[in-house]
């Protein structure tokens, strides 16, 4: 098994709080990796028919069979269990007694944070990251990671074929998790929808014009657009500004949680294909933002991540807040060294100098070519080296008495 950076984090839950929650999208390893980390655990999957009556039916039998300390997979199928996990927490008061997984929180994550309210950590996890598929002697050229996509399963042995798993995992989606909630009554329509998403990749989410060709109101579109985030599937990454300038764009940008499932609503099956496909930029991005992200989130970190637009065209792909103060990065899928890629980054420094970290560079590209620490006053990093950059400098604070 590839070793997972973000265990670290779920070992500290554990010796801080009574319950652990980690929620994330279907098949990047929750189970299979807290099962390895607490082998002793009892273990009950809701998935299966009759542990889910069980738990539904007697919970306290349901804890007889399954005692302490237990792993609950996928509690959005029972989450009216967590009321009785709330009293045997206050009865029993022991740390690390419950760990329970998500795949789909909508209004799960409220149900959670109102039931276990001061007992229990939630936790985010991604699929595999850039970093920790290198440990594992496994390192990709652009074109083939985009396609490949970072879920476990493609890489626990040689020979799979990421557009048919892909294919598969989509399907799965729409035709259980979609279906099984009810929120949406036309699936085909919902299939088409993430299919036009995937061609917004990295662009700013227009509920009018997608509403106009799925065929569906434009609150519908955010319906589904809360549906998708909840379930993981994608990102909503949120513009930074100042103040309420009517000059700075405040609309989101979406990106998917894997580059493999939107390769695969693109019809992008190879490499190749993937090398000169338009929107091959927009999925590098894709890549990066999420790389981003996995390296907040297996740290227990807050995103802390924008992007800016100014109507005048003053436009930085991702800016990382740390401390009140503004990191820039540039996001490009090129390999050569380009002054006119940072020209953005110069402009926002002179509009908002207040605001920028104090740092021995003006910003940062995230491209395909070799790393440089200063380059005309720029770094510029090879995108296998992002993650190392959204790591948080500081230790959290820590309470001492």
């Amino acid at each position: 098994m590839i070793k997972r950076t973000i265990t670290k984090y779920i070992q500290s839950c554990m010796k801080q709080y009574f319950a652990v929650a980690v929620f994330g999208p279907r098949q990047c390893g929750k189970t299979t990796l807290l099962r390895e980390m607490y082998p002793d655990f009892s273990y009950a999957n809701l998935e299966d028919m009759n542990i889910r009556a069980l738990a539904k039916d007697d919970p306290n039998e349901f804890f007889t069979r399954f005692p302490e300390p237990v792993i609950i997979d996928e509690i959005q199928r029972v989450p009216e269990l967590l009321s009785t996990v709330q009293v045997r927490i206050d009865t029993n008061k022991k740390k690390g007694q419950y760990v329970i997984t998500g795949s789909q929180q909508i209004s799960l994550k409220n149900t959670v944070t109102q039931s276990l309210a001061g007992r229990i950590a939630i936790i985010q996890m991604q699929p595999l990251s850039i970093p920790e598929l290198k440990e594992s002697g496994i390192e990709f050229d652009r074109d083939v990671q985009l396609v490949s996509g970072f879920m476990p399963f493609l890489f626990a042995e040689k020979g799979h074929k990421p557009f048919e798993y892909y294919r598969n995992y989509v399907q799965t989606y729409i035709e259980r998790d979609i279906a099984q909630i009810g929120a949406v009554q036309d699936l085909m329509r919902f299939e088409k929808f993430m299919r036009l998403l995937a061609g917004r990749t990295g662009q700013l989410v227009n509920h009018s014009a997608l509403s106009v060709e799925v065929g569906v109101s434009a609150n519908t579109i955010g319906s589904w657009l809360s549906i998708l985030e909840a379930s993981h599937l994608i990102y909503i990454l949120q513009p930074w500004y100042a103040n309420r300038s009517s000059q700075v764009v405040k609309t989101p940008k979406v990106y998917f949680c894997d580059t493999g499932i939107a390769a695969y609503l693109l019809g992008i099956e190879t490499p190749a294909q993937m090398q000169r496909d338009p929107l091959m930029g927009n999925l590098f991005e894709n890549l990066v933002i999420c790389e981003a992200l996995k390296s907040r989130y297996n740290c227990g970190a807050e995103p802390n991540l924008f992007f800016f637009r100014s109507s005048k065209g003053v436009e930085i792909d991702l800016i990382l807040k740390e401390n009140n103060l503004l990191s820039l990065f540039e996001v490009k899928s090129g390999k050569a060294l380009n002054n006119d890629w940072t020209k953005n980054i110069r402009k926002f420094r002179q509009l908002f100098p207040s605001y920028i970290n104090d740092q021995s560079i003006l910003g940062t590209v995230i491209y395909s070519g070799d790393d440089y620490a200063s380059f005309n006053d720029f770094a510029y990093i090879n995108f296998h080296n992002a993650g190392q950059l959204f790591i948080p400098k500081n230790e959290p604070f820590v309470l001492d008495f």
